[in-house]
């Protein structure tokens, strides 16, 4: 079970940097997310869950 917690945890870190990244316009393509500021919010409370995941994860002993 650790490592499914660093699987997602990993994934939801990636994808608040892209939702921020995206939310603040400076990906520079074009699509429903980019410059919606609600985006650059949503991305660092993902990206902060997902860093506790991953540190749920990485302090879980490996037998559970």
């Amino acid at each position: 079970m650790r490592w499914v917690w660093l699987v997602l945890g990993v994934l939801l870190v990636l994808s608040g940097i892209v939702w921020t990244l995206q939310g603040l316009d400076l990906l520079g393509q074009s699509g429903g997310m980019n410059g919606q500021k609600i985006w650059a919010v949503i991305g660092p409370i993902t990206a902060v869950v997902g860093l506790l995941l991953v540190r749920l994860g990485l302090r879980r002993p490996a037998d559970q």
